[in-house]
Order: C-alpha cells, then sequence, then structure tokens
C-alpha cells in the first residue's frame, strides 16, 4: 500500500464504528481506492450509509495521532500492519473476527512461525508458575514460538521461559505499543522487542481497560496453532482464550492440579469440555506434530532437571522424613510440625534449606509446596 493510501486507511481506520468489514465495504464502494473517500462530497458519503458523526471525522482527522503513528512505524523494529498485507499472518486471518491492522515491535518474522499460546492465572501458585516456565522452555527449545499476553502470573513466567530457549515469544497486548501494562513488566517488554515481537490491535496512546483484555485473547489463540492453560480459576480470561480458541477451531490442552487448587478448576473444567489433557511438553508436539510441519520431524530430548545434583542429594532421615509431608498442595508450617512431630525451631530451619536445595518453595500465607 503507498504511503498516502496508508496514511488515508489509518485516517479510516480512527474513524468511530468503522471496523475491517466497514473498510473492505468502503474501499469497494469507492472503486478500490482510500484516498477516493476523502476527495468525495458529504452527500455521497452519507450515500453509503455513513452518519454525520463519521462524516465530519472523514473531513476532518486526527491529524495529530495520524502523523504520531506513521512516524512511529518509521522507527526502527516497529511495523503497523494491514489485514491485506503480505506481512499479516495468516493463521489470524483464518479467523472470523480478526483485526483490520496490528502495531508490531520487534521480528515481524516471527509472526509466520509456528506458536503455541501459553495462558493461565494472573494468582498463580509457584508450582503453575514453575510450569509454564518449563513447558515454554521444552516448546521454545524445540523451536515453536510461545505466543502469551504479558500479563502477570502464567503469561510473564510463559514469556520468561520461552526467552530461555531458543525459540522467540510474542506479547500480545490489550494497550497502545507506547503504553506497558502492567508496569512491573517494563524489562520484559523491552527483553521481548529485542528478543521477540510485541503486538496489539489498538492504536498508540490507548491505556488499559477491562473490554480490551478478551480483544486481545482472540488475537493470541488466532495467531497460535493451539492454546495451551496452565492455572486459570472457572472464571477468568484464560478460560475467554481457550474457549475463543475452539470456535477458531484451534486444539486447547490443559494441565491439571489439585482438587484443591482453586487455580486448578478451570483446566479441570475444560478437560470435562474436551480439552487434551497435558502433562509433559513432549505430548504437545506429537499431538500438533501435522500443525507443526518441520519441527515436528526433529527429535527433541527432554530437558533434563534444572539442578540435578540438587534433586539427587542425599538427605538425612529428619530431612527425608519431613519433605515426605510436604507435596504439590500448600502445607502450613504448624502443619508439618503436626506431622513430622520435630520441633517448630528444626522444622523452620530444615524448611530454609530445603528452599535453598530448591526442593521446595514458598506460597502465599506461610505455606510450602514440593517441586
Amino acid at each position: 500500500m503507498q504511503k498516502d493510501q496508508f496514511a488515508n486507511f489509518l485516517r479510516l481506520f480512527h474513524v468511530f464504528g468503522i471496523g475491517r468489514v466497514s473498510l473492505l465495504d468502503l474501499r469497494e464502494k469507492f472503486g478500490g481506492d482510500f484516498n477516493q473517500i476523502f476527495t468525495v462530497s458529504r452527500h455521497d458519503l452519507e450515500a453509503v450509509g455513513l452518519s454525520a458523526q463519521q462524516i465530519d471525522q472523514i473531513k476532518s482527522p486526527n491529524e495529530v495521532q495520524i502523523e504520531k503513528e506513521l512516524t512511529w512505524a518509521e522507527q526502527l523494529g516497529n511495523h503497523i500492519i494491514c489485514f491485506d498485507d503480505e506481512a499479516y499472518p495468516a493463521l489470524l486471518k483464518q479467523t472470523a473476527n480478526y483485526p483490520a491492522l496490528l502495531y508490531c515491535s520487534g521480528n515481524i518474522g516471527l509472526l509466520s512461525n509456528p506458536q503455541i499460546a501459553i495462558v493461565g492465572s494472573r494468582n498463580c501458585t509457584p508450582g503453575g508458575a514453575k510450569t509454564a516456565h518449563d513447558f515454554a522452555s521444552y516448546l521454545s527449545n524445540a523451536g515453536i514460538t510461545i505466543t502469551s499476553g504479558m500479563a502477570m502470573g502464567i503469561d510473564t513466567h510463559a514469556h520468561l521461559g520461552a526467552l530461555a530457549g531458543v525459540g522467540k515469544t510474542i506479547a500480545v497486548t490489550g494497550t497502545g505499543l507506547d503504553q506497558i501494562y502492567p508496569a512491573k513488566n517494563r524489562q520484559l517488554a523491552y527483553d521481548i522487542h529485542s528478543n521477540g515481537l510485541l503486538v496489539t490491535e489498538f492504536p498508540l496512546g490507548t491505556r488499559p481497560r477491562s473490554e480490551n483484555f478478551p480483544r486481545r485473547n482472540r488475537i493470541i489463540s488466532g495467531l497460535s496453532v493451539a492454546t495451551l492453560v496452565v492455572e486459570a480459576a472457572r472464571r477468568s480470561g484464560s478460560l475467554i482464550t481457550a474457549h475463543q480458541a475452539a470456535e477458531q477451531g484451534r486444539e486447547v490442552f490443559a494441565i491439571p492440579g489439585s482438587i484443591h487448587n482453586p487455580q486448578a478448576r478451570g483446566c479441570h473444567q475444560l478437560i470435562r469440555e474436551g480439552a487434551r489433557l497435558a502433562d509433559k511438553a513432549s505430548d504437545i508436539i506429537g499431538d500438533l506434530s501435522s500443525l507443526l510441519g518441520y519441527i515436528a520431524s526433529q527429535p527433541v530430548t527432554e530437558q533434563p532437571s534444572s539442578s540435578p545434583s540438587k534433586a539427587s542429594k542425599k538427605l538425612d532421615k529428619d530431612y527425608s522424613k519431613l519433605l515426605e509431608q510436604i507435596g504439590y498442595d500448600p502445607i502450613s508450617t504448624d502443619r508439618l510440625v503436626e506431622r513430622s512431630g520435630l520441633t517448630i525451631d528444626k522444622v523452620s530451619s530444615m524448611l530454609l534449606l530445603l528452599e535453598l536445595d530448591e526442593l521446595i518453595q514458598s506460597a502465599p500465607g506461610g505455606h510450602y509446596v514440593r517441586i
């Protein structure tokens, strides 16, 4: 698309109530040329069904915003991709309500890579965080791009796991790309810009609003051949993403958890609804072999334990006894004292050493879980 026509495309994109379908319709009605829309009379614009407010915006576009976005797109690594550009991701374009354009910052070549979405709870457990990181790292090392929403919790750990592997990661945001949300993920956003891709359909300056995130979620699932839910409550954005993936004809995987963990109930619900149970990352690759193409034809070895010497460390009798009482559900220190028969002082010091040895992890409320 030529620069002047692209600028007019942006002007129309910013008109209230004009989406991708309307843009296609207007282009067809005006001879396939967006430029012509800005030269005709108000009467001609009324004749194609535009409102007085929309015509006012076409006749007096927000040139400050348009110039801001054109200047932004000229910066290294920044792109605005229209729905009919060659760079527009083909898989996303197969969905029913794909966006009219995408603002991208980073490596846009990743849009054509096989992607798996990993999503989950913002308030994840330590075990869920580790699972998201490990699955993302394994899949990344297999050459798969990991796509998520850069939220706190599971999303963050999925991105970090992907960056730790040889593959890359895509973050789809619910804001303009000049707005980092959540602010705590500013460094993560920079790392993804440098070693992956940031994507949004929202114009520059768009701040986080609750209605933006379901729209963001359909892009996460639409870009991906499959969506993996690590942890999710029964009412959560992650389940929205999973249901959108299913509606888009994509595979959905869910990781089961403890029946006592509220963050596992959404995953259990998905499994009851037909999602595939996932307990190993290698199984996901095997199940998706026909969709992942060249990746599936390459042998992938299981990742070694992050600390084999620590995992296999010989524990004395008391430490082994205490560790046996710590499962994958959070347990309090008082409960461990009761179960082990050891004093509170001894249990506290032993828990510290077990945590340093990366055999357990602290959880909210003074609890511990085994890892």
